[in-house]
């Protein structure tokens, strides 16, 4: 077994690996970007080296400076996580050339299973069923229509490189084909260097369920049972669970085995996830293999009880397979969700910023939070904004539903957009219940997942103007005690008013809903709209209030003008209404439309001068490895733009100048 391993990876996998490492008594290294510098898995290793800026094309995708650092600290092995240099073959050669072991499969397995056209050629000589497409080399774009017409709308345009649902596109018609390609070539250029696509025919209702797979250096292989990954965005992942629902024994047996027979076929090693597509009547078809460790793992984890990087360090130094495949265990449900840094209501737009406050529920043998960052951390724009991983076991589904439903509930995030909220109504939708998902369930049921609560309850606004004037009334006892003379009346802190009670004004907004709410000092409690409160218990894990003739508890954090309300089953960002500090600012600018957050112009697709309608597209931006459209807010001109394709735009800056029609 190693003794010292470099993790060449950031974020929560990189958390996880030196987890394992810990548990192990195995030396960990850590890299980082100069953006990293203080980032959770550097403060958790032994040891950390810096190999360059921000950008991960000048940090983390640089093998030679990984390598360097891995020489310098003495390093056996280098993981490489996944993502980032996980699968890059030419990697993989440079540290067999520097004499260090690379936790992954053969070159030449990474080499087979790195383009997927080669390797859909591969699967089919192996007996591996294929769904229809074309995998060749020919890329013109009328070459590649051409196929599309032949295979038959609708299709998927895939990059050959790719992974993570970057570089795919879905057309339904010949009229969308040809800006869909582009765009698709863009991204799979960005991403992984490489324009290349494949056309495939897309099934309009299938699953996505994968096998993972372990081989030796024995010439064993197995499969530890198969993960459901159906709930997609965008063609991402957004929910895992092991084992599939509806999957029984004899499938789970043939796609098992076709699972270990695309391993063999390339002679694998290690850790890696045969991806299928599986249709309506049940036939099930090869997508792709991925080379490494998938972010979906610690589901397969939980139902068999094993550590997967355990199995890929002891496999990486020449040991044999743990277990046989009768021996793999499967026990229970387990579920996943990712938790990221977006906003679902906004086209699931990326969120940069501060955790001003991130509680996470408190992890148990049920219950586990797979995280990179901590309460204080940044969420940048160099990198994905995945927050955490939230996984549940328990002995059914329907068991592990509610736990996971209780712990989306508890989760609380303040200062980054986040989707804790779509997932909680995600994972409560009756088609996710009865376990009949398919990967177009959420674009299907958008107008219902998507969408945050349309109205707030009274008790939410309560809450809220109760944190404002407890958290005054706590300063101004704070200022009383600290006074030089307390018995000043100016030190009085009960309220007291010589013609009346204390009266207070509040003000919120959420979405359309304003509510005006009217705050009464009354002896040591409050009256709110009328309503007496009497504060309970006030700290770090909320305030305990009794509201009329019930007890209640909240959570109620303060961040910008925003006040963030958490009760248990919902958050609310409510807007704090001040009148006077807005006072003759306007509130319909014009002119301008801004960049969310910092990023690059790969494209723009209107004219200056030229009339266009609502929701048309303008441009075309790359933010955190992903395309996003700017459309026009409503129908008017195209005054001009501010940027030219290729250049870097900072968060906030104005794009294009448009008019709207009067």
């Amino acid at each position: 077994m190693f003794t010292r391993i470099l993790i060449a990876n950031r974020g929560e996998i990189a958390c996880r690996i030196i987890r394992s490492c810990r548990r192990l008594g195995i030396h960990s290294v850590a890299v980082y970007s100069e953006a990293d510098a203080k980032a959770r898995h550097v403060r958790l290793a032994d040891e950390a080296f810096c190999i360059g800026p921000a950008a991960s094309r000048e940090s983390y995708l640089r093998a030679d400076r990984i390598i360097e650092a891995a020489r310098a600290a003495g390093a056996q092995a280098i993981h490489p996580g996944y993502g980032f240099l996980s699968e890059n073959e030419a990697f993989a050669e440079a540290c067999a050339a520097a004499g260090i072991v690379f936790i992954g499969p053969p070159v030449a397995a990474i080499r087979a299973m790195g383009s997927k056209s080669a390797a859909k050629s591969l699967m089919e000589k192996a007996g591996v069923p294929l769904v229809p497409g074309y995998h060749g080399d020919e890329q013109s774009p009328a070459f590649l229509r051409a196929q599309a017409e032949g295979i038959g709308y609708p299709v998927l345009i895939k990059a050959a490189a790719g992974g993570g649902g970057k570089g795919m596109r879905v057309v339904e018609r010949d009229a969308d084909f040809d800006a869909a390609l582009a765009s698709c070539q863009r991204e799979a250029s960005a991403s992984f260097g490489d324009q290349h696509v494949l056309i495939e025919k897309y099934l309009t209702s299938p699953r996505h369920i994968e096998i993972q797979v372990f081989g030796d250096t024995h010439g064993e292989v197995i499969h530890l049972n198969e993960r459901d990954c159906s709930a997609q965005r965008r063609h991402q992942k957004v929910v895992e669970e092991a084992p599939a629902p509806g999957m029984d024994p004899a499938r789970r047996v043939a796609m098992g085995k076709a699972a270990c027979d695309a391993a063999r076929a390339v002679g694998y090693v290690g850790a890696g996830t045969v991806e299928f597509i599986v249709d309506a009547d049940g036939s099930f078809y090869f997508m792709e293999m991925n080379t490494r460790l998938q972010v979906e793992h610690p589901v397969t984890e939980m139902i068999t009880g094993l550590d997967l990087v355990e199995w890929q360090l002891r496999i990486a130094s020449g040991e044999r397979l743990p277990l046989t495949q009768d021996e793999v265990p499967l026990r229970g449900h387990s579920i996943e969700v990712r938790v990221y840094a977006e906003e679902p209501e906004k086209d699931f737009l990326p969120s940069i910023g501060t955790l001003v406050h991130f509680s996470p529920p408190v992890e148990s043998s049920a219950l586990r939070i797979d995280t990179g960052v901590e309460q204080g951390d940044a969420i940048s724009p160099y990198y994905d904004p995945m927050i955490a991983k939230l996984i549940v076991h328990d002995d059914t589904r329907e068991r592990a539903i509610e736990r996971l439903l209780l712990a989306l509930r508890s989760f609380r995030i303040v200062g980054v957009g986040n989707n804790l909220g779509f997932l909680a109504r995600l994972i409560d939708h009756p088609v996710f219940r009865a376990g009949e998902v398919d990967t177009g369930l959420i674009a299907r049921e958008s107008e219902r997942l998507l969408k945050p609560p349309a109205t707030v309850p009274d008790a939410v606004f309560i809450a809220a103007a109760l944190r404002i004037v407890t958290s005054d009334a706590n300063r101004l006892i704070a200022d009383a005690n600290a006074s030089t003379d307390p018995r000043s009346p100016w030190s009085a802190t009960d309220g007291w008013r010589l013609n009346g009670a204390l009266e207070r004004p509040l003000e919120f907004r959420y979405g359309e809903q304003e509510r005006r709410v009217t705050v009464t000092r009354r002896g040591k409690g409050w009256l709110i709209d009328g309503v007496a409160v009497q504060v309970e218990s006030d700290d770090e894990h909320g305030i305990r209030c009794r509201i009329g003739d019930r007890t209640a508890s909240y959570v109620a954090i303060p961040f910008g003008e925003r006040m963030h309300v958490f009760d248990g089953n919902a958050h609310y960002a409510l807007d704090v209404i001040d009148r006077l500090a807005h006072a003759g600012e306007d509130d319909h600018p014009q002119g301008g439309l801004v960049a969310a957050m910092p990023g690059r112009i790969i494209a723009l697709l209107a004219e200056p001068g030229v009339t266009v309608d609502k929701d048309a597209p303008l441009l075309v931006m790359e933010a955190m490895k992903m395309e996003y459209t700017v459309r026009a807010p409503a129908k008017g001109v195209v005054k001009g733009f501010h940027y030219q394709v290729g250049d870097q735009v900072a968060d906030g800056a104005t794009l294009v100048d448009f008019e709207a029609a009067a």
